[in-house]
């Protein structure tokens, strides 16, 4: 029996993964998607509808921050399967009659993505069907200058997203690969960093025994200072590209 690959679930991206491509129409025109973004890193990210109060507070939020992801080399693109004109009229309400924590008058000027065959949506894995089957869940991908997805972060229809935080993955994306180091918990810039672990045991002896400024609590667990004005001057470096 020959079958449908068109009835066939589509594999979700994954990190490490290319971002797949497509050209759709949005709010600030048409966009060719990855391939447009070359050379910044983007966040493409998905809320279940327009005209609803979660998705209204984060669109509101990530309007606000736009130029802090920028000043970070950081695009966003939103996406929604609602049409181009609920998109706008959605919009214009938000800058023209919604206050909300201190915030008014917020325009959105990133593209938001109409997608209302939900072919983008499928192809990101964005309807979750235990969720929604015509809603898309919060999804977020942080995507690389060279289209490589670095980071999937998914929430429920319910939860709204902490900005702050996909904020920090944008940084410190960009300082692990910057410094090659990586991340603890709870990284925030001017923390220290994690030195890769070292590779035979001669290597790890010399750690430990080390006076330079790594701090050692065990041969495969090394720390150093990072100062937060050089992971901000390493930002700079790639905004001006």
């Amino acid at each position: 029996m020959e079958l449908n690959n068109q009835n066939l679930p589509q594999p979700m991206p994954r990190i490490g993964d290319k971002a797949p491509s497509f050209k759709a129409v949005t709010t600030q025109g048409e966009i060719n998607f990855p391939e447009q973004f070359a050379g910044s890193w983007v966040i493409l990210f998905s809320h279940p509808a327009d005209f609803t109060p979660v998705c209204t507070s984060e669109f509101m939020t990530f309007a606000t921050l736009e130029t802090k992801f920028a000043e970070a080399n950081c695009k966003l693109v939103g996406l929604s399967i609602d049409g181009l004109y609920s998109h706008i009229a959605w919009l214009r309400t938000i800058k023209e009659k919604i206050e909300y924590k201190g915030m008014k008058n917020v325009e959105v000027r990133f593209p938001l993505i109409e997608d209302i065959t939900m072919e983008v949506a499928k192809k990101y894995g964005m309807i979750q069907p235990g969720e929604s089957q015509t809603k898309a869940v919060r999804a977020v991908f942080v995507i690389d200058p060279k289209g490589i997805i670095r980071t999937i972060i998914y929430y429920p229809l319910s939860l709204g997203r902490n900005f702050e935080e996909l904020y920090r993955v944008v940084v410190a994306l960009q300082t692990a690969d910057a410094f090659s180091v990586a991340m603890p918990a709870d990284w925030q810039p001017g923390d220290d960093v994690i030195v890769p672990p070292a590779g035979s045991c001669g290597a790890a002896k010399e750690r430990m025994e080390s006076k330079d400024d790594m701090h050692c609590y065990d041969w495969f667990f090394c720390t150093k200072k990072l100062a937060k004005e050089k992971v901000m001057e390493s930002l700079k470096k790639g905004f001006k590209k």
